[in-house]
């Protein structure tokens, strides 16, 4: 694993986490804490914890805090949790900021707000009372396919004048308006595409924010490591080597549909239920998970 820097703030390779459940569709924090530990355990320096594949729409603030809460006893003194704090109310957004801020999380993502489409003054604003309400540091999330609203070059320039706003998850597909935007804000950039990621570091990206980490941590660590000593080759044969993971769990853009499959497939999460509106996979759409998994050479998966 590779420590945080200041470079690197929240370290190199963090998987965005499901958050599983029981049939019954509650929160089963022993499960997260299972599944945490074997993150951190195989190449991760941090968890995302109730973002977009952590289900974070459905999801309830007192089971937010009680989620940070748990996984941090449990890996905080091993890996950066950073916490989901996006909504489209900025006084709700702020709300989950203090409630992580209290369970403990190191760090919090600030998704543009969905649905509502602020202005630019607007989301200079509404980070900013986020970034206000604690001491923790803040990477931005830039996700247009999800929110309908994409932060603008200047917008970015003034929310890293922030104290702060120290790095960005980039969900936009734009590399060379990734690698301009991280050079004029000095900001640390980390890739929210596991497709994109080996193109992101070779345009200076700090890590990953990743899906296909629930399931090849150890590999996304060794592309980064391999990256960083200047092995372009090793690196782009390690990525090669999981594409077929990658599009097994982000290739019909259900990705937490998908990594829960995945997980549970591994054996990792006893359940492979969902809120609505999204639901579990099916058979098939089980089988399609494990093709990709055993043609990546991810071993372990247990049988139907």
């Amino acid at each position: 694993m590779l420590p945080a820097t200041p470079s690197r703030p929240f370290g190199a390779v963090l998987t965005a986490m499901v958050t599983p459940m029981r049939e019954d569709g509650s929160v089963d924090l022993d499960a997260a804490v299972s599944l945490a530990t074997h993150l951190v355990d195989h190449g991760h320096d941090g968890l995302v914890l109730n973002g977009t594949t952590g289900e974070s729409p459905t999801t309830h603030a007192p089971e937010k805090a009680e989620l940070v809460r748990a996984v941090v006893a449990a890996v905080g003194d091993r890996a950066t949790v950073v916490a989901g704090a996006g909504s489209n109310d900025t006084l709700h957004a702020v709300r989950m900021a203090e409630q992580a801020a209290e369970a403990g999380a190191d760090g919090l993502l600030v998704v543009a707000p969905y649905y509502s489409r602020p202005s630019q003054p607007g989301l200079v604003a509404h980070v900013t009372a986020v970034a206000d309400a604690t001491p923790l540091p803040v990477m931005l999330y830039d996700v247009p396919g999800r929110t309908g609203v994409r932060f603008a070059a200047e917008t970015l320039v003034e929310l890293a004048r922030h104290d702060r706003v120290v790095a960005m998850k980039d969900a936009t597909g734009d590399l060379y308006g990734a690698a301009k935007a991280a050079a004029a804000t000095g900001l640390a950039w980390y890739s929210g595409d596991d497709s994109l990621y080996l193109p992101f570091l070779a345009h200076g990206a700090a890590g990953i924010v990743s899906v296909v980490g629930h399931v090849a941590g150890p590999q996304l660590a060794a592309l980064t490591a391999a990256h960083d000593a200047g092995d372009h080759a090793r690196a782009l044969e390690i990525f090669l080597s999981i594409a077929p993971a990658i599009d097994a769990l982000n290739g019909r853009g259900f990705q937490a549909v998908a990594a829960k499959a995945a997980v549970w497939s591994l054996g990792l999460i006893p359940s492979r239920h969902l809120r609505l509106p999204n639901v579990a996979a099916s058979d098939e759409d089980v089988e399609a998970v494990r093709a990709g998994l055993a043609a990546a050479g991810i071993a372990g998966v247990l049988s139907a």
